[in-house]
């Protein structure tokens, strides 16, 4: 399969009571009778507090969600972990070294500027950082209403997964400085299948920045 890549930066239970109600009525002398008043027996007993009511477990919260993912599965948190994982140790990108560096988290505003960089690069049957309309990667990312001192760009054309766009960019110098970015602290990845007039069966678009 044919593929390529590029990257560009910019900088109840209710209560119970009982009560026992006896009466008696008897002869007594002095001609008179006599009665025991109703009610005169064994007094209520206690009312034991309601038990309180179990507390539902909350309701999960969804995770972020990917608007082009190619219909791969669990395509965030493979981005997310391949990322990280690659972050986390020291790297050598061509001839520099670049220590660990924190972890980056999925942005969906970034995401929202991948997405539009894949689409359109599948709609215009192109391959390159600058969009049909001129953009730039600063440009999407700032439309996407990502307020940025900084962001980097990786694309890739023809890799079927994941892993494979991902393999790619780490063997290459540019991209390879791109994921190990210590100022980033956010990542988006956009997959979209590029269809019958299509030079690559699949357009990838990463984007990192800093806030």
């Amino acid at each position: 399969m044919r593929s390529k890549f590029h990257c560009a930066a910019i900088g109840t239970l209710g209560p119970l009571a009982i009560a026992l109600l006896a009466s008696c009525g008897g002869g007594g002398g002095g001609g008179g009778g006599g009665a025991v008043p109703v009610g005169l027996g064994i007094p209520p007993a206690a009312v034991p507090a309601p038990a309180p009511a179990p507390v539902a477990d909350p309701a999960p919260v969804p995770g972020p969600t990917a608007l082009e993912s190619c219909g791969l599965p669990d395509f965030v948190q493979d981005t997310i972990t391949r990322v990280n994982q690659f972050r986390s140790q020291a790297q050598t990108c061509g001839a520099s070294s670049f220590p660990a560096a924190a972890p980056v988290a999925w942005n969906a505003q970034l995401d929202a500027a991948a997405a539009r960089h894949s689409r359109d690069m599948v709609a215009k049957n192109f391959f390159d950082h600058t969009g049909s309309d001129g953009s730039t990667v600063g440009t999407r990312a700032t439309d996407a209403g990502y307020k940025w001192s900084g962001v980097g760009e990786n694309i890739a054309a023809g890799q079927n997964s994941v892993a494979s766009a991902m393999n790619s960019w780490q063997g290459s110098e540019g991209h390879c400085r791109n994921l190990m970015g210590a100022n980033y602290k956010h990542v988006a990845l956009a997959c979209v299948r590029g269809g019958s007039g299509n030079a690559y069966p699949y357009y990838w678009t990463m984007v990192l920045g800093t806030p």
